[in-house]
């Protein structure tokens, strides 16, 4: 879910089987009015239920005072780097994708900021059979592409199959994982289809290796989205998705610009989930969060209708705009359930005395202050965020007691592996605010012992890069929320040494056996508490081998202009609604 490659979703423990509550941080902290800075620490959870097949039919209710008409624009500091669903797995991505993208499950939200698990395309959020080995889902009738065809069984099949293709590199790796010979499976271009999908007229049944009673939460991520199977371009299909949304590519200058207009084939009456009132959005980038934040101030011409979805209020902003209770009041401001840390790439830094150097010596609170203050963060100590069920509160690196970091403990334990002088080449992404704090982390690495390189990588290509097996770099600013209601998605995505590849998101590349165990075992147990308590210890194993350094977690703080109407929050997927937004008269 920064904007994390997976800052997504909802954190909560494994679900035992049949469950149909799953858990979601939720700050309730969204009001104007509220003055105090919101706290991640005291910030509750809300329930996600899986709602009913009436929950699931449409349309979506409708936002009370929502206009039709006009047009939403965006200030935003980059472009996509991907738009193929099957390759999303960063939630900026994710966002911008809402009113295109369709998928067979997904998440319909409720005025007072709650939303719940529902059937999508399909006609409710899924049938489970043998524990959560079987899963069977009937797709609704009236669903058309935007060139008016309609949505049919060997789109959904060719969807699920096309994962397994080698230009597939970036997305989520779950349902392959998972699907019956998908070890073997080398995707669809060949003619040949994967027998653990079956299609009987319009229902769909996914047979898995093994019990996953979340699985229809796994399929409410961006990263399955449907694909037609006539209109797939493979790699091209990545700059230009085909949508089944209320809303359509009209055009696109990669970098630039992007405009969605009106699909006039999509029927409101299929979807639960979005409601469709700007007759356009265009969104804007190479905006830098100062200059977008000083036209959100200003509120002038078409700003006056923009909003963001990566850029929240520079930090050199924070004071002036939460300050003053005019320009407050135009301000979206959520707890977030990511943590942002610096993986340390493993294979590169393999003396454990040396990355424990690197947590003693990392200036935690430096950074607090370049990126605004209390009002943005709050220092992190662990990988879970503490609004994730299962998170314990532990601070191996003196976190608490030095927030400035401790370059004579980091010196010394240097001097202790023979280290002194050890180079650090740090990768960062390119930004005004990304710079000052790369400044900060060398002049304090380079306090402690280290020689330290800073190298600026492009922002649009960030997690491509540092998401290469043969990269080189040491360290990288990353992050992550849970994919779904799960400690797995915690886990096994970024710590597990099965998930070491390019485009993976194991960025440290820790392929430690104990670690592997613990991630395998915890994920079979059935019992929500104890799940729980396993993936805290996890947690607490990871910090001791000191493969990241955790940073901070979120408070989020959106701008948008004085004519945006219902600015709110979509827990599920952790992002501004898009789908929910007017343009007021």
């Amino acid at each position: 879910m920064s904007f994390s490659r997976r800052n997504f979703l909802i954190a909560t423990g494994v679900a035992a089987a049949g469950t149909t509550v799953l858990s979601a941080c939720s700050s309730g902290s969204s009001s104007s009015s509220n003055d105090k800075v919101p706290s991640v620490t005291g910030a509750k959870t809300m329930n996600i239920p899986v709602g009913t097949k009436a929950d699931s039919t449409g349309p979506a209710p409708e936002v009370k005072g929502a206009v039709k008409g006009g047009t939403i624009y965006s200030l935003d500091q980059f472009d996509m780097d991907h738009m193929d669903p099957a390759q999303i797995y960063v939630s900026t991505e994710g966002a911008i994708t809402r009113p295109v993208l369709r998928g067979l499950t997904g998440y319909k939200i409720d005025e007072k900021g709650g939303c719940t698990l529902v059937g999508d395309v399909a006609t409710d959020a899924g049938t489970m059979k043998d524990g959560g080995k079987t899963w069977s889902f009937t797709i609704k009738d009236g669903i058309k592409w935007e060139d008016g065809a309609d949505l049919s069984m060997d789109d959904v099949r060719h969807t699920f199959e096309r994962l397994f293709a080698s230009f597939i590199t970036e997305g989520p790796r779950y349902v392959q994982q998972w699907l019956v010979g998908g070890d073997k499976y080398k995707g669809p271009y060949d003619g040949k289809s994967l027998d653990s999908i079956e299609i009987d007229g319009k229902t769909v049944t996914f047979r898995l290796t093994e019990a996953r009673a979340d699985f229809n939460y796994t399929l409410a991520m961006p990263g399955y989205g449907l694909v037609p199977k006539k209109k797939d371009t493979k790699e091209k299909y990545d700059k230009r998705p085909y949508s089944l949304g209320p809303y359509k590519v009209e055009s696109r200058s990669i970098g630039k610009s992007m405009t969605y207009v009106r699909n006039e084939h999509w029927d409101p009456k299929t979807d639960a989930i979005r409601n469709a009132y700007p007759d356009k959005f265009v969104f804007q980038f190479g905006f830098e969060p100062v200059a977008s934040t000083d036209r959100y101030i200003a509120d002038k011409g078409n700003d006056q209708y923009a909003m963001s979805i990566f850029n929240e209020v520079a930090a050199e902003r924070i004071a002036q705009v939460l300050t003053n209770a005019k320009l407050k009041k135009r301000v979206l401001t959520e707890v977030d359930t990511v943590t942002y840390y610096w993986p340390i790439n493993t294979t590169r830094i393999k003396d454990v005395k040396v990355r424990q150097a690197i947590n003693w010596a990392w200036p935690h609170q430096q950074l607090q202050t370049i990126r605004g203050g209390k009002a943005t963060s709050e220092l992190a100590t662990t990988i879970l965020s503490p609004v994730t069920p299962g998170y314990e509160k532990f601070d191996l690196y003196g976190t608490d007691t030095k927030p400035g970091g401790d370059p004579k403990k980091a010196k010394a334990l240097l001097k202790e592996a023979g280290k002194l002088g050890q180079k650090l080449v740090i990768a960062y992404q390119q930004s005004d605010n990304a710079v000052k704090q790369a400044v900060a982390i060398k002049n304090a690495l380079e306090d402690a012992g280290f020689t330290v390189v800073n190298k600026q990588v492009d922002k649009s290509t960030f997690y491509t890069q540092i998401g290469k097996i043969d990269n080189d770099f040491d360290l990288f600013a990353a992050g992550w929320s849970p994919d779904w209601p799960g400690g797995y998605s915690v886990f096994y995505p970024c710590w597990s040494g099965k998930n070491i590849g390019d485009g993976r998101s194991n960025y440290a590349q820790l392929n430690d056996p104990s670690v592997n165990k613990a991630i395998d075992t915890a994920s079979t147990i059935a019992d929500t508490a104890k799940a729980n308590k396993a993936w805290g210890a996890i947690d607490k194993q990871i910090m001791e081998l000191a493969a990241v350094v955790p940073d901070y977690h979120s408070i989020r703080n959106w701008m948008y202009g004085s004519k945006v109407g219902n600015v709110v929050y979509d827990s599920g997927n952790t992002c501004v609604a898009l789908c929910k937004l007017y343009a007021t008269k």
